[in-house]
């Protein structure tokens, strides 16, 4: 009995707590991400945003949730069942299981696998199945329209989020997330911080950009563009279906915002390594920098207009990709002409 419980049943039940520890924070602070947002939109606006239910309004997003729970799920007539309900989970999940390789802090991660970079890049392109199935099965030419804007976008977007990618790699030598953290550890010219984002600011500008055309976020939100779409591929949902794909679009912007923080924000490392700066702990850099990306995704929203379709798609494809392919280009040449080629 003791060696069930040690080999088979023990391991089991850590995996599981691990997991927990991990996804209720982020459900949490994603329900509190929809109270920031709102909040910060209001303060930029002159307006005052939630603050009925709860003092200063901070029970909203429970409320929120309530008010989704209690609401009737309508299923459009001519609709494919399975493929409807399917798709808010599938977009759920994947925002979820993208945090099994992302290192928190030294040694606080799920799965610290070799090639986690990897792991996340398809986890984020696997993000527009969810988008297409809901679309398709709406029977609504709404919907589909949105889920077809989305594909593009987000194929179009993420060839240059992997040209971006292979660039960091190259200059750090792993493929490893917490290996990518510790290789910004080492200050540049002695006196900077090593992260990336100073020797390849360009490619960051372009990364961040790139995200926010990911995620479906203004000003690149054409997916669900409310004037054309009505709701986009989202308009046929009501209650809890659509609030999974609600809990997907913001759990997927702070994953996204983790991903940032780990190429190029150094992860959870603190700007130098000398008190005070390390006397912080990693967890707490890293949830700062988390939240430093996440402000400007509100900021943007809150300050740009929406583009049209085929200014999105000219930047994506005319723009960012070829200057990306150079910049990935010219960060070969000179590790190798230099002999900076990590070891």
């Amino acid at each position: 009995m003791a060696e069930l419980w040690t080999s088979y049943i023990w391991p089991v039940v850590w995996i599981v707590m691990q997991i927990l520890m991990f996804l209720v924070p982020i459900l949490i602070a994603v329900a509190y991400l929809t109270y920031a947002e709102r909040k910060i939109i209001s303060a930029m606006q002159m307006r005052i945003g939630p603050n009925v239910v709860g003092w200063f309004g901070l029970l909203q997003p429970f409320a929120d949730a309530l008010k989704l729970l209690t609401k009737e799920t309508v299923l459009p007539t001519g609709a494919s069942p399975v493929v409807f309900f399917l798709a808010p989970m599938v977009t759920f999940s994947l925002a979820m299981l993208a945090w099994a390789v992302i290192p928190v802090s030294p040694g606080w991660v799920i799965s610290d696998l070799n090639v986690g970079i990897l792991y996340l890049f398809a986890i984020s392109s696997l993000g527009v199945y969810g988008v297409v199935m809901a679309g398709w099965a709406s029977n609504s030419r709404y919907a589909f329209l949105g889920a077809m804007r989305s594909a593009a976008q987000m194929v179009s977007y993420e060839v240059s989020i992997g040209f971006i990618m292979i660039t960091v790699l190259m200059t750090a030598g792993t493929l490893n997330l917490s290996a990518l953290v510790e290789a910004q550890s080492e200050p540049l010219f002695g006196f900077l911080p090593g992260w990336y984002f100073i020797p390849h600011l360009p490619m960051f500008v372009v990364f961040f950009i790139s995200v926010l055309a990911e995620t479906n976020r203004h000003p690149f939100d054409l997916p669900e563009a409310e004037s054309e779409l009505v709701a986009g591929f989202m308009t046929e949902y009501s209650s809890m279906s659509f609030a999974l794909f609600f809990l997907g679009e913001y759990a997927n912007m702070i994953m996204m915002s983790g991903m940032v923080s780990i190429l190029f924000l150094g992860g959870w490392l603190p700007p130098y390594d000398a008190a005070p700066w390390n006397l912080i702990p990693g967890v707490v850099w890293f949830a700062a920098k988390i939240a430093f990306c996440l402000f400007i995704f509100i900021w943007v929203r809150a300050t740009f207009p929406r583009y049209r379709y085929d200014q999105l798609m000219r930047l994506g494809w005319k723009v960012f990709l070829p200057f990306s392919l150079i910049w990935l280009a010219l960060t070969a040449g000179f590790l190798v002409y230099f002999d900076k080629l990590p070891a």
